[in-house]
């Protein structure tokens, strides 16, 4: 701590997008970090201040749905795997004041606890000089996620912090690794979710032990086929492949409406439409602007039929993914899209 710039030892605020965890074809493998085209900041923000001693503040429009937590906050959690971290490398970490402004709705499917996780890792890493790897960063990202998910999921951390859509693949003796995956620009992704709590466990608790044979090849295929359709440019094959053969089918009872919603969208023409992560929210994938717009009112009107009220986002991939914010940021889809 002692070789911090002036500017650093004033703080530090961490931004990490929300994410689709899963897209449809890659339970527990595949990722999307957003970016909403309105320039919205979908995601938490995390400031970090070196202080005399530890302390932790909560803001934001959901902070109240975790202030009844009992359990240790995430941004918590984070901390100490990061100091830990970094003292079993033999470097030194001081004590600092965090504020998490909780921007994303919790249960939500859209990579709340992600986010605030990767946020609370890349303020304290920026602070402390970049003492950790990247590496380092998805792995304790990963294990803060898995202390409530039940288990060391990576498919939401790993967008939000890295940005793009992430694909994990087998690291070296163990260690996560991801591949970014090509993605067409002019595609957009759209979220709508429902004032509806669904909680990770508890669409987690519906699914099998494990898949018959028959699911798991069609899985493996259609993820494999997905992948080669992304690198080909082959659109039809895409929309194919953009579906969820294996989960989809035993979650979507949990969510009131989530039926209607995927008709509407596939009727005007979503390229796929799923649950985005573990739900209630669901994503739809458009071939432009326009179309977007019509499928984020038909879905939101969609749940308004089921008795939910909702709201929706277009967006764009967030090539990003988390980072230190500045003054003046820009939004790189709608540079490449005047």
């Amino acid at each position: 701590m002692a070789g911090l710039s002036e500017e650093a030892s004033k703080g530090l605020v961490a931004y990490a997008p929300a994410s689709i965890g899963n897209v449809a074809a890659g339970f527990d493998l595949l990722g999307a970090a957003l970016a909403p085209l309105d320039g919205t900041l979908l995601g938490d923000l995390v400031q970090v201040v070196p202080a005399e001693a530890n302390s932790f503040t909560m803001t934001g429009p959901f902070a109240s749905a975790l202030a009844d937590d009992s359990r240790p906050n995430l941004a918590l959690r984070a901390r100490d795997l990061f100091i830990e971290a970094v003292q079993a490398g033999g470097g030194e970490v001081g004590s600092f004041a965090i504020t998490l402004e909780k921007r994303l709705p919790v249960a939500s499917g859209l990579g709340s606890s992600a986010s605030s996780i990767v946020a609370t890792l890349v303020a304290l890493q920026a602070l402390c000089g970049d003492p950790l790897s990247g590496s380092d960063l998805l792995d304790l990202a990963g294990r803060a996620e898995g202390l409530t998910s039940g288990g060391r999921h990576l498919d939401n951390v790993a967008p939000s912090l890295l940005g793009g859509l992430q694909l994990l693949v087998p690291g070296r003796e163990g260690a996560p690794a991801t591949r970014r995956l090509p993605w067409p620009s002019e595609l957009l992704l759209v979220v709508v979710h429902p004032e509806f709590w669904l909680s990770t466990a508890q669409s987690r608790g519906v699914l099998p032990e494990r898949p018959g044979w028959s699911e798991a090849i069609d899985f493996a295929g259609n993820l494999a086929s997905l992948v080669q359709a992304l690198h080909s440019g082959d659109r039809a094959l895409l929309a194919r492949c953009l579906r969820d053969p294996i989960v989809e089918a035993h979650r979507a009872p949990l969510v009131p409406g989530f039926g209607t919603v995927k008709a509407a969208a596939l009727g005007l023409g979503a390229l796929g439409c799923s649950l985005s992560g573990s739900g209630p929210s669901v994503f739809a994938v458009a071939e432009d602007e326009a179309q977007a717009e019509a499928l984020r009112d038909a879905m939101r009107a969609a749940f308004a039929k089921a008795g939910l009220e909702s709201q929706g986002w277009v967006c764009a991939l967030d090539p990003e993914g988390a980072r230190v914010l500045t003054p003046g940021s820009r939004h790189p889809w709608r540079e490449a899209h005047p």
